[in-house]
């Protein structure tokens, strides 16, 4: 009966097995694109009348490749900046998502022969319309773009120059807001978002000459060149039979400039040769042309936690003791502060104090990060203080107002001391915290230590070296800040 039961049951394994095989095998394969639904409309967006999908024009072009390999087409949510590091690791079968072509990028990856021709191109306000053509007018002015793309190179090159000022953003949406502002001067960026950014801010102008001309093109792990010969070929097809044309007919980017990329490519059977201002990276060169960009985000992320846990401190200082001595109310008000600050994230925060209160009023990046910084850490110090205030021996304020202390004096002479001296740990590691969280601030253009770091690690296609040394110099600001406080602990316990 034993033997009947175990035979059974491997005859039901095999059944399972085999027609698990059978229904897989006739499953289509699928063709896992990356891309960042972030970036908007018409690269890929979600489709507001089904968030569940993406739309643009990337995402027909990853539907005109999954068709010709067989293949049905899946999207993966990728952040832009990751794009190439997730290509590299085969997070996904190729990356399309508005993805320029470059040397470098080549030189790392498999990239597919580009499909459009861009110009990149400076959107300034109507106003400054006259004065504000080309790079060379914007010396000291502050000019918008984004991290890592070809108009990053330009305007790091135009700085070296005649001192104009790059600033970044993580997205493409509030570079051009800004312009309109007045928080920045001029926008560098591709036509397509150039064009779109115009359009959502009236009062901003698209200066005709191009400043340089890019492709978009597909990226591969370089182990998939394989595939990435296949796509060119539907790529080029597509090319001949206006596929391709119809797709940026419809999405309204169709222009004299295709049909002569589509002409080279065509006719050449390569890519036209990539623009790029590093060429081929090597990362110990790039490191020392780095260097000195990292060591100045580095101090910028020093004076900014330092400026920023000062502020904590007097704000938390007062927090707790508000909410120690104070009446009713104010410790209502108090605690409830100390509530909304810590349920909602700091990202939130800055958001809303940079981009939020534009309207109302505009702070510059560097003062918004010190304050969202300031503001948000003083919640959780107040805490601490509160809490090294109230373990203070209730035995020891009984005999100052048996001395005839006032309150002030009892929190001056007796408490205030020894609730450091408790605090004097937690508060150390609070500031090293900030200086990690000062991180965030990179949302709002300032370019700190990590955003100088990623930069780098973009340009050069590898975290390894970047990530070593960005953690290097977090190590040297914040070890030192460690030992310190250790030493004053000493004291303390000495005293």
């Amino acid at each position: 009966m034993r033997r009947r039961t175990v035979s059974a049951a491997a005859v039901v394994c095999v059944l399972v097995v085999t027609i698990g095989s059978t229904v897989a095998a006739q499953q289509p394969r699928e063709l896992r694109w990356g891309g960042d639904a972030e970036g908007g409309a018409p690269f890929v967006e979600a489709d507001p009348g089904d968030p569940s999908r993406v739309v643009g024009f990337d995402v027909e072009v990853a539907r005109l490749l999954a068709e010709g390999l067989g293949r049905v087409p899946r999207f993966i949510q990728v952040g832009f900046t990751s794009l190439d590091a997730a290509a590299a690791r085969g997070d996904f079968d190729i990356g399309l998502s508005g993805i320029e072509d470059s040397q470098a990028r080549r030189a790392r990856l498999a990239v597919t022969v580009p499909y459009y021709e861009f110009r990149e191109i400076l959107t300034v306000r109507q106003a400054d319309g006259a004065r504000f053509r080309t790079l060379g007018d914007l010396q000291g002015r502050r000019v918008a773009t984004l991290g890592a793309t070809l108009a990053y190179d330009l305007l790091a090159k135009a700085q070296t120059e005649n001192g104009l000022i790059p600033i970044t953003y993580e997205d493409d949406v509030h570079p051009y807001s800004d312009l309109a502002l007045g928080r920045v001067d001029a926008v560098l960026l591709d036509q397509v978002l150039a064009e779109r950014g115009s359009r959502r801010n009236p009062g901003l102008l698209n200066q005709p000459a191009p400043v340089a001309v890019g492709h978009y093109v597909g990226i591969l792990s370089p182990t998939n060149a394989a595939l990435r010969d296949r796509m060119n070929e539907i790529l080029r097809a597509a090319m001949r039979d206006g596929r391709l044309e119809a797709i940026f007919r419809k999405w309204r980017l169709w222009n004299d400039d295709q049909p002569k990329l589509y002409a080279r490519v065509l006719t050449e059977g390569t890519a036209p040769e990539a623009q790029s201002l590093s060429g081929n990276v090597d990362p110990w060169d790039a490191t020392r042309r780095y260097l000195p960009a990292l060591l100045r985000a580095a101090l910028i992320t020093l004076v900014l936690s330092c400026v920023s846990m000062t502020l904590a401190v007097f704000v938390g200082t007062l927090i707790a003791t508000g909410r120690v001595y104070g009446a009713a109310p104010v410790r209502t008000f108090l605690t409830a502060y100390v509530e909304i600050v810590r349920g909602t994230p700091l990202l939130l925060q800055l958001f809303v104090l940079y981009f939020g209160l534009a309207a109302v009023v505009q702070l510059p990046a560097f003062v918004a990060a010190l304050i969202g910084l300031g503001l948000n850490y003083a919640a959780y110090e107040s805490e601490i203080y509160r809490g090294a205030l109230e373990a203070v021996p209730v035995g020891q304020l009984e005999a100052a107002r048996t001395l005839g202390l006032s309150d002030l004096q009892t929190l001056r002479l007796i408490r205030g001391p020894q609730a450091f001296r408790l605090a004097l740990a937690p508060m150390t590691n609070d500031f090293v915290a900030l200086l990690k969280d000062s991180s965030l601030v990179s949302v709002i253009t300032v370019v700190e230590l990590t955003k100088e770091t990623s930069i780098f690690a973009a340009n050069i296609g590898s975290w390894v070296l970047p990530g070593a040394l960005c953690a290097a110099l977090y190590l040297a600001l914040s070890l030192p800040l460690a030992r310190v406080a250790r030493r004053l602990e000493r004291g303390w316990r000495v005293a």
